[in-house]
């Protein structure tokens, strides 16, 4: 049997009616019969208050006017079309006041954005969270979050130097407000439809000339042989930075896919890879050690490997190199010795268009650890200024 409905109360309010309305056990609402949407709502206390009520999206939506014991009716009734006009222009007034109230200061919304979604979710939120508090905070952190405007936006980028730089903080912070639009916490981000700086993609690799000179400036410090094995492995500088012994399984380097706390930021793109150790490799990272952090100091990954390439170049001159461009180098090495592109992605484990999703890492086991021993004895013969095969044979590489 369907439920009986409420009977509605609606009828052309009075300044004497709001004052004699009395309450009953429950709460109920009187609608205008002059004003569409506004209603009164009296509480069983006795209080009285002014509520808009509309639809967005096709669900209710309450916005709260104020007491009518402050507010009258008159007031209401303006209050309460403007919510209406703002509602026709396809705003929602209630998210709006909820977003003003609830944001706080960009500093505070920040936070939050850390410790309720980035820790959890993100597993390079660090660095997000560095550009944040370091450009963004010292103008923004006192401000309230819902008025920063794509003005303060675009002003920010423009104080900073690097295209790049800029790009990267402004990806950050729009991170915040992204996450933030979602919980309700603001109504806008204002870093939408600002433009990014353009940047030419790198294609920077070490040419046979420069291969030496690198390599000797390396030397045999934590973050010279670091970078030894980039060079060699052709993995993503965070992954090289810490990687870990138990991790090390009969010659065969298993990156998991997921992060693990505090010692494994996981993959790029989240999928497990296996990546074979060729000799000079073994070479460099030769240890009894069972676990921990490969080239770590003490209990951390090894750091500064960015600071140590800036320092090299400066001390040979040149165009600056980064260490993804070592990664860069030896992807480039593999399709040079013919080994072609989708070996290139599978071993650094690019996901190119879905293709590498197929790959049986043990299908492949043969053939990887063949190019990898090929492309770290071509690039080691190259650095240690000996003789090199210009052909290699390949053991049925599939293209």
């Amino acid at each position: 049997m369907p439920r009986p409905k409420r009977a509605t109360r609606k009828r052309q309010l009075t300044e004497l009616y709001v004052q004699k309305a009395k309450p009953g056990e429950k709460r109920y609402l009187v609608w205008d019969a002059k004003q569409h949407g506004l209603a009164l709502a009296v509480e069983p206390t006795g209080v009285k208050a002014w509520k808009a009520i509309y639809s967005f999206h096709g669900r209710p939506r309450w916005l709260h006017i104020g007491k009518a014991s402050a507010i009258g009716l008159s007031d209401a009734r303006v209050l309460c079309a403007e919510a209406m006009l703002a509602v026709a222009k396809g705003k929602d007034p209630q998210a709006e006041k909820k977003a003003e109230r609830g944001a706080g200061t960009f500093a505070e919304l920040a936070v939050r954005y850390v410790e309720e979604y980035a820790k959890s979710n993100n597993k390079s939120w660090q660095q997000g969270d560095t550009l944040v508090r370091r450009y963004a905070l010292p103008r923004w952190g006192k401000l309230q979050a819902a008025t920063i405007t794509r003005s303060d936006v675009k002003a920010l980028m423009r104080q900073i130097a690097a295209p790049v730089l800029a790009n990267q903080v402004l990806a950050a912070v729009s991170a915040v407000f992204t996450w933030a639009m979602k919980e309700e916490i603001v109504q806008a981000n204002p870093c939408k439809l600002v433009d990014r700086n353009p940047v030419k993609s790198r294609e920077r690799v070490l040419s046979e000339s420069e291969l030496p000179k690198f390599w000797t400036a390396f030397g045999d410090s934590v973050q010279g042989r670091a970078l030894k094995a980039l060079l060699l492995l052709g993995q993503r500088p965070g992954e090289i930075a810490h990687m870990r012994h138990e991790h090390i399984v009969d010659g065969w380097w298993e990156l998991p896919g997921a992060p693990i706390i505090g010692i494994w930021p996981g993959t790029k793109n989240a999928q497990s890879h296996r990546v074979w150790l060729p000799k000079p490799v073994r070479e460099i990272i030769d240890s009894d050690e069972s676990k921990g952090f490969v080239f770590g100091q003490g209990h951390r990954p090894v750091p500064g490997l960015a600071a140590v390439m800036r320092e090299i170049c400066q001390q040979l001159g040149g165009e600056p190199v980064r260490p993804h461009d070592l990664r860069r180098t030896h992807g480039t090495t593999i399709t040079k010795l013919k080994f072609g592109r989708e070996a290139m992605n599978r071993i650094q484990n690019h996901r190119e268009g879905g293709i590498a999703d197929v790959y049986d890492v043990h299908e492949y086991a043969d053939e990887n650890k063949h190019i990898m021993e090929s492309v770290a004895a071509h690039i080691l013969a190259l650095a240690e200024g000996k003789p090199v095969e210009s052909n290699v044979v390949q053991m049925g590489a599939r293209r």
